[in-house]
């Protein structure tokens, strides 16, 4: 999974920040307090056999005359371990689906109402990294969905910090700031028995204006009732097949450059 990749533009920082202190944010070395909590966020995702989660996204892009804007979307994600996957994201660019039943991994445009399958066998895991094979479009967010977040997470880490507690959507949460040569990444974990994931922000800090990928995880649910219709696929009316999974850089459907 690469992280760096994900982005296309940058979040500035408020000024107003800049006068407070963090302790521990500078230090050059992996604190143990934000490796246990992010492995302990791990086991438990890994550990859950099914679970189901609304996100808000937001990508930040660097236009040519330098302008930036935040481009946002909405997702729901069902994850039925260990071989089924849907995820339906909604933004202004795209309305999409991504769906694995164990055996096919289906892309569908709602919008575009086109869609491209390709032959997947094994688990959710296989199916992240089928999707970003296919598609050369690595998935941001992703890494929480597999079978063992932690090892994914915590590749090329060189750095981290445990922040303290903070708030996300009034939820009380462990602020754990990590850094690798590309990327520098945070994540918020929810305090207490469920230590769910609740915040995901990646910054490409060597990309011009250091742009960024938002995650807020909202509504998890770790016992849902999923039907197995909610992990086929059926070509609606009037759909087109692909050939490929040809995506441009947001992660939309490039028709004219897939062709049918």
């Amino acid at each position: 999974m690469n992280r760096s990749l994900a982005m296309s533009g940058a979040g500035l920082i408020s000024l107003c920040y800049a006068a407070f202190y963090i302790p521990g944010a500078q230090a050059a070395e992996t604190d143990p307090e934000a490796d246990r909590i992010l492995r302990a966020m791990s086991e438990y995702l890994g550990k859950t056999k099914a679970f189901s989660m609304n996100a808000d996204i937001d990508l930040e892009v660097v236009m040519r005359d330098g302008q930036k804007l935040q481009l946002s979307a909405s997702a729901e994600a069902a994850v039925q371990r260990p071989d089924k996957l849907r995820i339906h994201r909604q933004g202004v660019m795209a309305d999409a689906d991504v769906i694995f039943d164990g055996k096919t991994l289906t892309l569908h445009g709602r919008d575009l109402n086109v869609y491209a399958q390709a032959p997947v066998s094994g688990t959710v895991d296989d199916a992240i990294l089928a999707y970003e094979l296919e598609t050369g479009i690595p998935a941001p967010g992703g890494d929480l969905l597999f079978s063992d977040p932690y090892s994914v997470l915590s590749e090329g880490v060189e750095s981290s910090s445990y922040i303290g507690t903070a708030y996300v959507d009034g939820v009380e949460c462990h602020h754990l700031a990590f850094r690798e040569d590309k990327v520098d990444w945070q994540i918020w974990v929810r305090t207490g028995e469920e230590p769910t994931p609740m915040k995901y922000v990646i910054t490409s800090k060597w990309q011009t204006a250091a742009p960024q990928y938002e995650l807020r995880i909202r509504d998890w649910n770790i016992n849902p009732k999923l039907d197995a219709d909610r992990f086929s696929f059926s070509p609606p009316e009037g759909a087109v097949e692909l050939k490929q999974m040809v995506l441009n850089e947001l992660g939309e459907f490039a028709v004219e450059a897939g062709g049918q």
